[in-house]
């Protein structure tokens, strides 16, 4: 079956060449050569518009390649303690940390990580910014545009009653006192016209408070690295804000940095028939793929068609709902097929549970240029028995 999927791999790229017989089941397959043309591309792009492109930890976090990021970009924006904790431990540049809410028990030691300290209302700005400023801290708040370019309401910050960022039309010269920039979050995986529409539908608003600031950060959710990305026209844009407004510009690309990176292997474990055929796999939605129920989406198999055998895969889980999706392979399925879900190396695997005590994937480094394979890290009973008490 291994062969089967990779000799039709389609938009697989180099994976479609990879044996997934070489690594234990489920794993995380990571394909360095494909991370470093992603950050070089981001890194192409910072260099010809002066912006200061983060990586979003929240997004991939293998800290393992943690040398080659920084070999790339100027650094990391964290979601709160432990994020901000590795970014400063393992990728070191700038540390940009945006939390919902943050805690007294950890702030100072947020603070003491962070180069730029994000707040999510006016009063957790005010609660924290004398000990911002006390440690020479840039300060930055995030705002709602209130401009929704967000096709799933849930993945929206800018859905009705959004409980991320300060509402644009709140704004007033008391709200952004000791503000030093704006962070804006309004992306999902989109192209530059979206970043573009915002900026259109908010600068009349924003600029009164402009010439106070030293700087924007859009956010994440840029897919720039995807071949039909406007990168001209964002280079463009980010040349004229900086020129017209004195301001640096910052951008925390997370899937971008991952994109068609990694796959996701698994077996099949049984093939029982209630209505149609069935695959129960080793990897499951629920605790490898989440997003797979939370968006939801469908993942691309590697090799399937859109005729032949067709299967309903889902994972070992008790979760009735434990279903990955409906895919065509072109001969049947027998016991110990492998398998392949494409493009999972950002969000995938910073998501993963042991839910029912399933096993956490193996994270497996590759280069497809050297054909060079290593196992990262394995997971075992302890991993699953150490979360819990």
């Amino acid at each position: 079956m291994s062969d089967m999927m990779a000799t039709q791999a389609g938009d697989a790229g180099a994976f479609h060449d990879f044996d997934l017989s070489r690594v234990p089941t489920p794993s995380f397959v990571v394909d360095e050569i494909a991370i470093a043309q992603n950050l070089m591309v981001l890194a192409d792009v910072a260099d010809r518009s002066g912006a200061h492109i983060l990586a979003a930890l929240k997004a991939f976090s293998m800290f393992a390649l943690a040398p080659m990021v920084r070999q790339y970009l100027r650094g990391t924006c964290a979601s709160g303690l432990y994020e901000a904790r590795l970014a400063r431990e393992e990728y070191g540049g700038e540390v940009a940390t945006f939390c919902a809410g943050y805690k007294d028990s950890e702030i100072d030691e947020i603070i003491s990580l962070s180069d730029h300290m994000i707040f999510n209302s006016p009063a957790q700005k005010d609660r924290f910014l004398a000990k911002c400023q006390a440690a020479g801290k840039q300060v930055g708040l995030r705002i709602n545009p209130e401009h929704s370019e967000g096709e799933i309401a849930k993945y929206d910050p800018c859905a009705p009653c959004s409980r991320l960022g300060t509402p644009i039309s709140q704004l007033t010269s008391e709200v952004i006192n000791g503000v030093d920039g704006l962070h804006m979050h309004t992306l999902c995986e989109q192209g530059f016209a979206p970043l573009e529409r915002t900026w259109v539908a908010i600068e009349p608003k924003l600029k009164p408070y402009l010439s106070q600031l030293k700087w924007l950060n859009f956010g994440g959710g840029h897919h720039i690295t995807r071949d039909d990305y406007d990168r001209d026209a964002l280079v463009n844009f980010i040349q004229d804000i900086r020129s017209r407004y004195d301001v640096d510009v910052y951008l925390e690309p997370g899937e971008a940095v991952a994109l068609d990176a990694g796959i996701l292997i698994g077996e099949v474990l049984d093939l029982p028939q209630n209505g149609m055929d069935l695959a129960i796999t080793d990897i499951s939605a629920t605790c490898h793929m989440p997003d797979v129920i939370e968006a939801p989406y469908r993942p691309a198999m590697m090799g399937e068609t859109d005729t032949g055998h067709i299967y309903r895969f889902g994972g070992p889980s008790c979760l009735a709902g434990d279903v990955i999706g409906d895919y065509g392979v072109a001969r049947p399925l027998n016991v110990g097929d492998r398998f392949a879900f494409l493009d999972q190396a950002h969000y995938s695997m910073v998501k993963t549970n042991t839910f029912n005590g399933v096993a956490l994937p193996t994270i497996v480094l590759w280069n497809s240029q050297t054909d060079d394979l290593r196992i990262v890290k394995q997971f075992g009973y302890d991993d699953f028995k150490d979360r819990l008490s």
